[in-house]
């Protein structure tokens, strides 16, 4: 079929229409399809097929012959019939809009189907015009004027908000219409006029307007609106502190908003124009108080605001580099004054400690680097203190050892002091080795080889005085002469104990003989037992003696 073809049915027959009509709706400017019959198949028996409407008629076509073209007004040249019998008139408009009739010649039957033709064009498009330069809340305005030409039938134009439609309800919302016709082609023109009362919440809101599926270009319009609320506010970057900038803003809900302001600091009155701003610098713990601001030309529309302005202040007694002697007392005193809740940390040399530092009795230890950091949110004070403890070197101990080998003594001497003390010996020894000094403390250790016993002395100093301590060292090992005379003095001291149990033992015999005459014993069984006691003695002899010579 051809382009731009609608078929509404009024009354709908199965061969036949009588007394009835058919409705087509074409499209402006295309080439529109009139069917016969409602499109039904043509009959066995046609004879000749006719279309012709009110002012005569147009062509003819005669079984299995061309159609012929009887028309001579407008339509001579526009007019043609389909395969299917339908009419085809070319190159539409709104003058086309009749009734035409297929009559249909078959055997003995003659019979008309009348179709009524219908020219539709769409508007060539929709536009928004005569806007309105701003919208006052409460006011009846005049938003625009929406406009849509060309159209057949006449075009109907909705206005929209935000994508809704709007519907008039003659108070807010009133639309008004009107159509023209254009003399030469019939077509139409369609204006409709929005006049619109806004609201506050309409100053972002876009409204168009369209006609069928066309929609205009989205508009959007100033709604201006007095100020009814102003609100204060403080601008800052963190937490108000001493020594910043604290910037005061005046925000007032009016369209367009209020341009100058009266600024009250802290009872001051100071006039703004021209900005909603106000700045105060190198804020103080002063500065806190109530701030207001007011819109110049109506004092009573205000709005306050309670600052508090954040200060730390914080005193570390002592400070700098102190110097104390061992054994002295420190008193330390942290003084703080804050707006707010406070935490306080100590570190000694960089290492956090678990509570606030205390000197009853300083010792070396105690030496070194402290530093409190006070925070208050964002604020935050530092303070540090060098402590240095000196005093009189002090000998803790001396000892000594004899070396993995056997061949050396290793003395050690252990000393506390400040500043570091020099250790020094009474005698030389082949290698020495010096601890690190931590806590005022220092180890020092020396190898010798003693070849005698000696006395060894050990003195630590420094600036403020000295130590000493001696221990007493014996010889490693022996020389060839010296070991001779330990040999010796053994063989001796056996040979005397030898002699010693001897003596003692015949002494023992003599005193039993002695008893044995006093009372009458025999003499034999006496004699007889010394003989063997006199055999022990002289074997124990020969075996110290053979030990000797070994």
């Amino acid at each position: 079929s051809h382009a731009g073809l609608c078929l509404h049915s009024n009354i709908l027959g199965a061969g036949k229409v009588v007394n009835g009509m058919d409705t087509v709706i074409g499209l402006y400017g295309e080439t529109i399809e009139v069917p016969c019959n409602n499109g039904a198949p043509k009959p066995k028996d046609l004879f000749m097929t006719k279309w012709k409407y009110d002012d005569g008629d147009l062509l003819t076509q005669l079984k299995d012959q061309d159609a012929s073209v009887i028309a001579t007004d407008k339509y001579k040249d526009r007019v043609s019939m389909a395969e299917n019998s339908s009419l085809l008139i070319a190159a539409a408009t709104l003058k086309d809009e009749k009734t035409f009739t297929c009559m249909v010649v078959a055997g003995a039957d003659i019979s008309e189907y009348p179709v009524k033709l219908l020219i539709h064009k769409a508007p060539t498009g929709v536009e928004i015009t005569a806007l309105a330069t701003e919208l006052e809340i409460g006011k009846p305005t005049q938003l625009g004027q929406c406009r849509t030409s060309d159209a057949n039938p006449a075009a109907s134009i909705t206005w929209f908000k935000n994508k809704k439609p709007l519907v008039a309800d003659g108070k807010g919302i009133i639309i008004s219409s009107n159509v023209k016709v254009d003399e030469a082609t019939g077509l139409t023109t369609t204006s409709s006029t929005l006049q619109y009362t806004a609201e506050k919440g309409d100053t972002a809101a876009l409204f168009t307007c369209g006609a069928l599926n066309t929609l205009s270009s989205p508009v959007s319009f100033t709604v201006t609106y007095p100020t009814e609320r102003i609100s204060l506010h403080v601008i800052s970057k963190g937490p108000l502190m001493e020594g910043a900038n604290m910037t005061l803003k005046c925000k007032a809900d009016g369209n367009p908003p209020p341009t100058s302001f009266n600024f009250h600091i802290l009872g001051k009155v100071v006039k703004v124009e021209n900005s909603d701003s106000y700045t105060v610098t190198d804020v103080t713990r002063e500065s806190t108080g109530e701030y207001k601001c007011s819109i110049i030309d109506n004092a009573k529309m205000e709005d306050s605001k309670n600052i508090t302005i954040n200060y730390l202040d914080m005193s570390l007694s002592p400070s700098g580099k102190v110097m104390k002697s061992f054994g002295e007392g420190l008193a330390l005193t942290l003084q703080t004054h804050a707006s707010g809740e406070l935490k306080v940390s100590w570190t000694k040399d960089n290492g956090k400690l678990d509570s606030s530092p205390k000197f009853d009795k300083l010792t070396y230890s105690d030496s070194g680097k402290y530093e409190v950091v006070v925070t208050m949110g964002a604020l935050i004070k530092k303070d540090s203190f060098e402590l240095v403890v000196e005093g009189v070197p002090v000998i803790r101990r001396v000892a000594k050892r004899r070396s993995e080998d056997g061949q050396h003594k290793v003395l050690t001497c252990e000393a506390e002091g400040s500043p570091k003390p020099t250790v020094a010996w009474s005698v030389n020894g082949t290698s020495a080795d010096e601890s690190p000094y931590v806590n005022g403390k220092i180890t020092h250790k020396l190898t010798i080889v003693p070849t005698v016993n000696l006395t060894v002395v050990c003195t630590v100093s420094n600036e403020h005085g000295q130590d000493t301590r001696t221990i007493n060292v014996s010889t490693c090992k022996y020389n060839e002469g010296d070991t001779t005379k330990l040999v010796v003095g053994v063989i001796v001291g056996l040979l005397l104990a030898t002699v010693v149990v001897g003596l003692a033992y015949w002494l023992y015999m003599k005193k039993s003989k002695q008893g044995s005459w006093k009372t009458g014993e025999k003499e034999d069984g006496s004699t007889e037992e010394s003989k063997k006691l006199e055999e022990k003695i002289e074997e124990k002899l020969e075996e110290n003696s053979q030990k000797v010579e070994v």
